[in-house]
């Protein structure tokens, strides 16, 4: 399937460190219900073969809904599974080797932690980024929190789809919109919801 991120604004985190192995069907497709416009599966400490064994029914999910499923950090999955692309990290392996891991017609995501790293990234050709953290995150602890203050800096020097990232909740997103954000990744915030559906729409209803 082809999909234009440009037109993607909310990008939903299925983090592991937050669901159970037999909540993740049901989760994501509450998640694709509220509106969720990407999905990512996040499994930390996961062997490849569980995330495998994650990921294959939520492909399924994603395509009866048209969104792509994006696997954080394992290429390897990424082809088994037939998932629709990968994220990786300032510390993973490099933008073109990701490319060629995972071949042609995939979507690749990169992460970003400062205007300067997402400059650097258009020379690297990702699909898109991630910018943050914004706030300080649990699920990223060790990195510090940019601020809203740089979001329209990166925007000003990328022509890439930005997805703003790192503590990012409903609370919180008509600030991160306010400050230039046209779309972003929320994790915690989604997955602690009481009705997952619910708040989702109510994220996108803020999104320009």
């Amino acid at each position: 399937m082809n999909f234009d991120l440009q037109k993607r604004r909310l990008y939903g985190i299925l983090d592991m460190g937050y669901v159970t192995p037999s909540e993740t069907t049901r989760v994501a497709t509450e998640m694709l219900e509220g509106g969720v416009e990407i999905l990512q599966l996040r499994a930390k400490g996961y062997e490849p073969e569980q995330i495998l064994e994650l990921a294959l029914p939520l492909v399924a999910i994603c395509r009866s809904f048209g969104v792509p499923l994006i696997i954080n950090d394992h290429p390897e999955v990424v082809v088994k599974s037939g998932a629709d692309g990968l994220h990786i990290g300032q510390d993973d392996i490099r933008v073109e080797r990701a490319r060629e891991l995972i071949g042609p017609g995939k979507i690749l995501g990169l992460s970003t932690h400062s205007p300067l790293q997402a400059k650097v990234a258009l020379d690297e050709k990702p699909d898109y980024i991630g910018f943050g953290p914004l706030f300080s995150t649990p699920t990223k602890p060790e990195y510090i929190s940019i601020g809203t203050s740089r979001i329209k800096e990166a925007h000003d020097l990328v022509n890439l789809p930005i997805f703003c990232i790192g503590g990012i909740k409903l609370e919180n997103l008509s600030e991160v919109v306010s400050a230039g954000a046209s779309r972003v990744a929320i994790v915690s915030g989604i997955l602690k919801a009481e009705n997952i559906a619910s708040y989702c729409r109510s994220c996108l209803a803020l999104l320009p």
